[in-house]
């Protein structure tokens, strides 16, 4: 099964929450991924993680070569090593687990093949480890974390301000007084300063006022004069349209 993107970039976050940015592919953070294989693959492959390998098969290279054609006294290696590098030779390519020898143990002779790997003596294929493999995250992979994260809070403070922008319509305000007023349970007699709330901004004070004669004229809404004030904050009063007449009109009703 091949994993999607979106796969691989959830692993990486899961990953970015280990300590150190690394864990055991055991760990239960990554019990939902059904391809943790593949996916670290991948993921190397782009040099985003790294991870535990194990040799699957090795050849000799041409400084091994080289090495195995110089007289014994002057060999830079123990007469173990050179025994495990001659039986190297023997083959094209071979498996560590057909390099015997009542000298080494398995974990020895692995030590060795690293050894004889970093010093360039031998070539080998790896692979992940079957047994208590390790993944991590590489500076390459922090990094393209981090870029992530700065592109993300870019493209949402864009998405904010568009929306802050976007000014309401005529018909999205009276959709707006009627959920409210369902919210809050308010008997069709919205009191304004919940509108203002929640259009201001986008809209001005002005704009919004315009917008419910609009509504007012065309006989969608009807604009009420409040009466008692005692159950009603000054903030919360002063959000009525003032008139003339000096009753402020407080509460919104649909028609």
């Amino acid at each position: 099964m091949q994993p999607s993107q979106l796969d691989e970039l959830k692993f990486l976050l899961k990953l970015q929450e280990c300590r150190n940015y690394r864990a055991y592919l055991t760990n239960p953070c990554f019990k939902s991924f059904r391809a943790k294989d593949k996916i670290c693959q991948n993921l190397a492959s782009d040099g985003l993680v790294d991870f535990s390998r194990e040799i699957v098969v090795v050849k000799l290279s041409a400084a091994g070569q080289a090495l195995l054609k110089v007289t014994d006294a002057a060999l830079p290696i123990s007469a173990v090593e050179l025994k495990l590098l001659q039986k190297i030779g023997t083959a094209k390519k071979i498996a560590p687990s057909q390099l015997r020898t009542s000298a080494l143990t398995a974990t020895e002779r692995d030590v060795i093949l690293q050894t004889f790997l970093n010093r360039g003596l031998i070539l080998a294929e790896t692979r992940l480890k079957r047994q208590k493999a390790e993944v991590w995250l590489t500076p390459q992979g922090q990094t393209c974390l981090a870029e992530l994260l700065r592109q993300f809070q870019t493209l949402r403070q864009s998405a904010t301000e568009i929306t802050l922008n976007q000014k309401p319509t005529d018909t999205e305000v009276l959709a707006t007084i009627q959920n409210l007023d369902h919210e809050l349970a308010s008997n069709n007699y919205l009191p304004i300063f919940y509108l203002r709330q929640k259009f201001q901004p986008p809209l001005s004070r002005d704009e919004l006022d315009e917008i419910l004669y609009r509504l007012q004229r065309n006989d969608q809404i009807e604009l009420r004069a409040i009466v008692h004030t005692q159950d009603y904050t000054p903030e919360q009063l002063s959000a009525a349209i003032q008139t003339r007449s000096n009753s402020p009109l407080f509460f919104i009703k649909v028609i």
